[in-house]
């Protein structure tokens, strides 16, 4: 088979959310209009503008580390790479892989993350101590002097982005292309699609590929409060996400992740794996100024791969955040290619906004949509908004047609875009 004929299919699913912890649970929860958006129970947090978030409720990560030595790992994961480990390890199950009858060499991992942020009981001691004389700044020598021996001396191995990847390659023995795409929200979409394209290059035959997040610490949650999109909807935290709605007025984070196993085709039918799709396309750009044509660029560049037209897709699934500015850009660039004739999805109401995990989750709920032949609604959308040029879809329906395509970005302007074809 020549290189340009490899083909990409997506066999295994591994998702971690506030809605449910595998793929069965997360479907269910989907179908019938669940979310996980509530009131913040982790820390207390009335000083805080945002109050509500989408928590994960009864993680335990050794549920899914079985071994004394897997577990002596867990004092250097942070949240974050827990539920990137436990996706992988979910992924690898439902793709019902058998890990010794993989060519280790050909087996690759790739991750897209973002910023870590530490836990305050971790630095919080520390930081005191370094301002004992000034209360307004750290005091550079009592900080050496003192600090930085209170510090855990592997501190820093938890909260660097490659240890996504690192740990989930160590636990699978995973020996090929190894690589963290570090693009905030779109960085697991990417991370997909750079996979695709290294087996379409013949580099490798089998992936993990996916990302996860959780910035639900008060560190974070202030920083976002101040900075960020942040709703206010902390009285009815299940209406908060109002994707495309004229009335929203921002997004809610959650936490969590996807793995998902992306596989050359006849590495996957040799082994007996069942497929959910095909990855018929991807594309990526660079949108300045975010003035959607940069996001219409990369949604044509996928579409173009696929040799479909905009007529061929049955849906596109949205980052669809509830963010005044950021969803008018995003329905700028799905109308640039669209208009209004393919319905949008947008799962954030229900998880929250997951950051870097939000690429490949949001794939996930296409393809568990596609296998089981219904679409479920947006939730919270009620007023459409003339800045938002597209079609929301209201209420579930059947799959129509074959393809979706998966968009997303981030804040900067990155753009990525992938269609996937259902596997019949």
């Amino acid at each position: 088979m020549s290189v340009a004929n490899r083909r990409v299919v997506l066999t295994g699913i591994g998702v971690v959310t506030p809605i449910g912890l595998d793929a069965g649970s997360f479907w269910t929860a989907l179908s019938q209009g669940q979310t996980g958006i509530k009131r913040i129970g982790g820390f207390d947090p009335s000083p805080l503008q945002t109050q509500i978030a989408a928590e994960i409720i009864g993680f335990d990560i050794k549920k899914y580390l079985l071994t004394r030595e897997e577990r002596k790992q867990i004092r250097v994961m942070s949240r974050t790479i827990q539920l990137a480990v436990a996706a992988a390890n979910l992924a690898i199950a439902d793709g019902k892989v058998e890990k010794d009858k993989l060519d280790r060499t050909r087996f690759g991992v790739e991750f897209g993350a973002g910023l870590i942020p530490s836990e305050l009981d971790e630095l919080g001691i520390a930081s005191q101590t370094g301002t004992e004389s000034n209360i307004h700044a750290t005091d550079p020598k009592i900080w050496g002097e003192k600090s930085i021996g209170q510090i855990q001396p592997l501190w820093m191995l938890k909260y660097l982005p490659n240890m996504l990847a690192c740990h989930v390659s160590i636990l699978h023995d995973a020996q090929g292309p190894n690589n963290t795409i570090t693009e905030s929200d779109v960085a697991s979409l990417l991370a997909v699609g750079e996979a695709c394209r290294i087996i379409q290059r013949n580099q490798a035959d089998f992936f993990l590929a996916g990302g996860g997040d959780s910035k639900l610490t008060p560190l974070s949650m202030v920083r976002q409060s101040l900075f960020g999109h942040m709703s206010r909807c902390n009285e009815t935290p299940q209406k908060a996400v109002k994707p495309f709605d004229k009335r929203r007025d921002g997004t809610v984070f959650g936490e969590g992740g996807c793995v998902l196993v992306v596989e050359e085709l006849e590495h996957a039918k040799k082994r007996g794996a069942s497929i959910y799709a095909e990855v018929a396309g991807f594309g990526s750009a660079f949108d300045r100024g975010l003035t959607g044509k940069g996001l219409g660029r990369a949604i044509r560049a996928a579409l173009a791969e696929a040799k479909i037209s905009p007529a061929d897709v049955d849906h596109v699934n949205t980052h669809g955040l509830g963010s005044v500015p950021l969803d008018a850009f995003e329905a700028r660039g799905i109308h640039e290619v669209f208009g209004t004739s393919v319905p949008v999805w947008s799962i954030t109401p229900n998880i929250g906004h997951l950051s870097a995990g939000s690429g490949t989750t949001d794939l996930a709920a296409s393809l568990l949509a596609m296998k089981h032949g219904t679409l479920p609604p947006t939730l919270n959308y009620e007023t459409p908004d003339p800045a938002c040029p597209v079609q929301v879809l209201r209420e579930a329906r059947p799959i129509a047609k074959p393809y979706f395509v998966k968009i997303g970005y981030t804040e900067m302007g990155q753009c990525g875009a992938m269609v996937c074809r259902r596997w019949e």
